[in-house]
């Protein structure tokens, strides 16, 4: 093999196992990147500091590993996040909206520049949301490329389905069920303790259609950190929601590679 010959890396999608001439290759064959975005932070008694941080990463290696070459590029992941209503409970580490905002504004202008058109933040803490829809705003405005968020919300009406508990937002049914599917060993379920948020306006309820957005300290929502029923998760349930979540943005990231900006934008842009 000559030097300036590379072997076939349309299924190496780990930026970041890369060489910079393997990088360079791996770019001009696909214009797709995902970037886990999480957060270090309380999940109750029962569950790790890492829930947000380790399940954007392995829903983005887990997409990308299901995707048809070329696969998408997979970016280092961002492991802090907004994460101030947490911090009177031990072990929470925050960063603040500005931080995570530019950070992320920075990765995905140097993302654009090497050759990516399709930028997918991949979200998974709930807090992180407006932050990170704002640097996707903002570096569509600077790079004229495609960027989107999502968090698991393109089947989060599939995995509503499959969940009992209502208000179940934070260290529940829902994270604790896909928490024992992949790392059950780091599960402490005979700590798990249902606490489930009642407010007086269904207007307040997390799960409500007809919810605002609203912000408080967990602390004086949960004596425990948890808001939902983590007693009724279970590792079937957990295993069916990850394959909903990572069936769905497979198909989103197949129709991104196959879309010219031109063509998302329709023709406007």
């Amino acid at each position: 093999m000559s030097k300036t010959t590379l072997p076939n890396l349309e299924n190496r999608h780990i930026l970041g196992e890369l060489t910079w001439p393997e990088a360079g290759q791996r770019f001009k064959e696909v214009d797709v990147a995902l970037l886990p975005v999480g957060a270090i932070e309380q999940h109750g008694p029962h569950l790790p500091l890492d829930t947000d941080a380790f399940d954007a990463a392995y829903l983005c290696e887990m997409v990308a590993r299901q995707c048809p070459a070329p696969r998408p590029l997979v970016l280092p992941l961002i492991p802090y996040g907004v994460s101030y209503h947490h911090d009177e409970f031990p072990g929470t580490l925050s960063i603040s909206n500005d931080t995570l905002a530019n950070l992320v504004y920075d990765v995905g202008m140097s993302a654009a520049r090497n050759g990516i058109k399709k930028l997918l933040i991949i979200n998974g803490h709930g807090g992180n949301g407006p932050t990170l829809n704002y640097a996707a705003q903002m570096i569509n405005r600077d790079a004229r490329i495609f960027v989107g968020v999502d968090s698991g919300e393109t089947s989060d009406v599939d995995i509503d389905a499959l969940a009992e508990t209502e208000n179940d937002v934070h260290a529940g049914e829902v994270e604790t069920s896909t928490t024992l599917a992949i790392r059950p060993e780091l599960v402490k379920m005979d700590l798990a303790e249902a606490a489930v948020p009642s407010f007086d306006s269904h207007y307040l309820n997390f799960s409500s259609q007809r919810g605002v957005s609203w912000y408080a300290y967990t602390h004086r929502i949960s004596h425990n950190g948890v808001m939902g029923d983590p007693t009724k998760a279970s590792a079937a349930k957990g295993q069916r929601m990850w394959e909903l979540m990572i069936e769905h943005l497979v198909t989103l990231v197949e129709d991104l590679k196959n879309l010219p900006l031109n063509e998302i934008y329709q023709r406007r842009y």
